[in-house]
């Protein structure tokens, strides 16, 4: 019982930053992401091949990137000419509205930034508690994972409100079916809008960053 209401204080007390944050996004003129995911789905490459995409019609794009260890990604998204601030998390699993506070004035110091990318750590539990304040929440299932993901995590699929079913090239290589996976998560959250992208062949990836610009462009 102690352990559950110091969860709930915990958990309250982010709500409470992540609201703040919003509000900050919203002054900003920053439209931003949540991007979650089991290890390896493939986060930063959608990442990688969208936001040049996005970049024709949003020029100021930036991510925050959240591991456990090692700045690998970050230094990857650099490398590609995207502005990126790592968040090294060390033994926790998922970010929080603390983190992504500590964030904000780097955030507010890129001129003409509107969208902002929050890639978390790797984990398909614990990221789904923990609003950041983002807009909405990205969902990346791949098809080197189960097809059954959403029934067995669904609290991650409820709060989200896009989900990518990646790596769909591997899908013939696999017992992974694309249909099923859509049916179950859609079973979980009827709302959830869906795409399905490759990012080696780079199927679906246009797809999706022109509806990711879409909601950048509506929310303005």
């Amino acid at each position: 019982m102690h352990d559950v209401l110091i969860e709930k204080k915990v958990l309250f007390e982010n709500d409470g930053l992540a609201k703040a944050n919003r509000r900050s996004f919203r002054e900003m003129g920053v439209f931003a992401i949540n991007m979650v995911s089991g290890p390896g789905a493939g986060k930063t490459s959608i990442i990688e091949k969208s936001v040049p995409i996005l970049k024709r019609s949003i020029k100021g794009v930036a991510v925050i990137e959240g591991d456990l260890e090692t700045d690998l990604d970050s230094r990857r998204l650099a490398r590609a000419g995207i502005p990126v601030r790592q968040i090294t998390t060390g033994k926790t699993c998922h970010l929080d509205a603390s983190m992504i506070k500590r964030t904000l004035p780097w955030v507010n110091a890129i001129e003409g930034l509107r969208l902002l990318i929050i890639e978390n750590v790797g984990n398909m539990v614990c990221p789904a508690e923990y609003d950041l304040g983002e807009d909405v929440m990205v969902t990346v299932l791949s098809a080197a994972e189960g097809d059954d993901k959403p029934l067995k995590y669904p609290a991650i699929f409820s709060s989200s409100g896009v989900l990518i079913i990646n790596k769909t090239d591997l899908a013939p290589y696999s017992d992974f079916d694309v249909v099923k996976a859509r049916k179950n998560a859609l079973s979980i959250n009827p709302g959830l809008k869906v795409f399905e992208t490759s990012c080696r062949t780079g199927s679906g990836i246009e797809e999706f960053s022109a509806y990711l610009a879409g909601l950048v462009r509506k929310e303005r």
